[in-house]
């Protein structure tokens, strides 16, 4: 008889990688217009820390690569106020900062923007009644 496999928990993310075509200028984008804070560079990797998860501008060797991102959510405290401040920085929103679900205590709003490189990213807050 066999033991049974151990399981495995997953608690936390640690890293995500993010496809770019041009390292420069995605690292301008998300230093710059984000406001992350840049960790390092190594040859076509540029590292961020986005509040303990280190996120990974990648150019990718293989072209199907590329083109394929993640959704990352972003939270903030003041959706209007990080939504205003991010335009005025030069970032492209895909709409404006509305409510996607209303819940018990909190409403959950939420807006899109793109980087450099077409990802879809969003900004998301859960607003107290």
């Amino acid at each position: 008889m066999t033991a049974p496999p151990v399981a495995v928990q997953l608690s936390r993310v640690g890293q995500i990688a993010i496809p770019v075509n041009d390292l420069e200028r995605a690292v301008r984008f998300y230093r710059n217009t984000l406001g992350l804070r840049y960790l390092f560079t190594a040859g076509q990797l540029a590292f961020f820390d986005c509040g303990g998860v280190r996120l990974m501008l990648d150019v990718p060797e293989q072209p199907e690569v590329r083109s394929a991102s993640s959704v990352i959510y972003y939270i903030v405290d003041d959706i209007q106020r990080a939504y205003a401040t991010l335009r005025d920085r030069g970032a492209t929103f895909e709409d404006t900062p509305h409510v996607i679900a209303k819940l018990p205590d909190h409403d959950l709003w939420m807006t899109f923007l793109r980087d450099p490189d077409h990802n879809l990213l969003a900004l998301m807050s859960e607003v107290p009644r």
